[in-house]
């Protein structure tokens, strides 16, 4: 296969052609640079950098990147403490972690750490004794832990650089310490690092982003985003984790929160998530019809009764924004995907409507029409005691449905994503026809 390399245009301009070049061909230039290059290309990071490494414009005051892993913040975070230590040598930095050997072996001596983005024959000196980096312009960037917050009650700096406050022990209390203290200077600045966990410190942040943008300036991204990563390991690492909590969270930068009195919460659903289903004895299909066309999502959630009396979760077909005539059409596919026994359908809007909508799309097979005498959350209140008494499965993963599960909160309350929890609605529809309902006697086989 012909090389895309224009090596006439490599010379004129090694960074910007080599950026737009696939991994292996990027490999193939690499070995050609003479060593000035190279020490351009490492010197020349903002023109590589992805549109997540670079701090916006504005007069914010907290910069944070919640992002998956390898996603490049500490690259980042290096980069702009650098950046600010070139240009002015009276800035005085905190650089703060869950402990010292984190801020050392990470943000300090780390292959994205200040010593390894440091310009050829740029003096900067790491003084492990005194727990400090002394920077060619004269800026000193002094050490701190979440460990010893205390330490940060005091010393004044111009700007901060904040890594994994996911982790930090004592976070809030260090988190006030180093802002009260940070006053140096006409505009004080500090740049956090973190991969998302639903603590406080980081929803507090996230709140403040939501509510004061021109304060605290939220940057997102996944994994993936960093096209300097390998091919294979972002395909290994998505064929082990896609979808699950871990996943959202290290590799999609998702804040997944549990919220108090929620019915499921996330160690529930990983704990009862199987990689396959044994033999059914029913399939039955949930569907919690849209109000309107257009509104919101029809939820088609499939269901199986195992033979060791188990439910099981093995689908989510919903669907967002049909016509009657189009949601109706994706549950007679579902129905005859899985050789489902039996629709369950509520009726509560549009009644006779909904039957008579999925009788027109040929649905050859039992409907159900079910009445919701009691709000949504006591309907689901059964359905989540099977989960606790480990009688109910997820066979995969299913991120949309298990947000909408974990947003139904105890008293009636529903705090997860969208206005309606549709998807949830007919997967408590389902299982309760598949595990509390009559017809345990019908015995099916899975058609895939």
């Amino acid at each position: 296969m012909a090389s895309s390399i224009d090596w006439d245009d490599m010379e004129q301009d090694p960074v910007g052609i080599l950026a737009t070049l696939p991994e292996v061909e990027q490999a193939q230039v690499m070995r050609k640079l003479t060593l000035p290059q190279r020490r351009e290309f490492k010197e020349r990071w903002y023109q590589w950098a992805h549109h997540g490494q670079y701090p916006g414009d504005g007069d914010w005051r907290v910069w944070m990147i919640l992002a998956g892993r390898g996603y490049g913040k500490t690259r980042a975070g290096s980069e702009w403490i650098s950046a600010l230590a070139r240009a002015d040598g009276s800035l005085r930095f905190a650089l703060v972690g869950a402990t010292i050997e984190d801020v050392r072996k990470v943000m300090i001596e780390g292959e994205s750490g200040l010593l390894a983005v440091a310009r050829t024959r740029e003096d900067v000196k790491w003084h492990i004794g005194k727990s400090e980096v002394v920077f060619a312009s004269g800026a000193i960037a002094h050490v701190y832990s979440a460990e010893s917050y205390e330490k940060l009650r005091g010393p004044e700096h111009s700007h901060a650089w904040c890594d994994e406050i996911a982790k930090w022990h004592n976070a809030e209390a260090c988190w006030d310490n180093l802002m009260l203290g940070l006053r140096l200077g006409d505009s004080p600045r500090v740049l956090v690092t973190t991969t998302p966990r639903p603590v406080p410190l980081i929803q507090r942040l996230v709140k403040q982003a939501e509510t004061e943008p021109t304060d605290v300036q939220l940057r997102g991204g996944k994994t993936a985003e960093n096209y300097n990563l390998s091919d294979n390991f972002v395909a290994t690492v998505r064929a082990l984790y896609d979808g699950t909590r871990l996943g959202r969270q290290e590799l999609d930068g998702e804040l997944i929160e549990d919220f108090e009195g929620a019915l499921w919460n996330r160690d529930m659903l990983e704990a009862c998530r199987v990689t396959t289903a044994p033999d059914l004895r029913r399939i039955v299909i949930g569907v919690d019809p849209p109000i309107t066309s257009g509104g919101d999502d029809c939820g088609i959630v499939v269901v199986g009764r195992g033979i060791d009396d188990r439910a099981y979760v093995l689908a989510d077909h919903s669907v967002s924004g049909r016509s009657p005539e189009g949601w109706a059409r994706a549950v007679a596919a579902a129905a005859e995907l899985w050789g489902a026994d039996r629709v369950v359908a509520e009726g509560n809007q549009g009644g006779e409507m909904v039957e008579s909508t999925l009788r027109a799309a040929d649905l050859a097979m039992p409907i159900k029409r079910v009445h919701a005498r009691v709000g949504k959350v006591a309907r689901a209140e059964p359905v989540a005691a099977l989960y606790e008494a480990g009688r109910a499965h997820h066979v995969g993963t299913f991120p949309a449905l298990e947000d909408q599960l974990c947003g139904l909160i105890t008293g009636g309350r529903y705090e997860g994503p969208g206005r309606s929890p549709d998807r949830a609605d007919a997967l408590v529809w389902a299982m309760s026809e598949a595990m509390l309902g009559r017809g345990e006697g019908v015995v099916r086989v899975r058609v895939v």
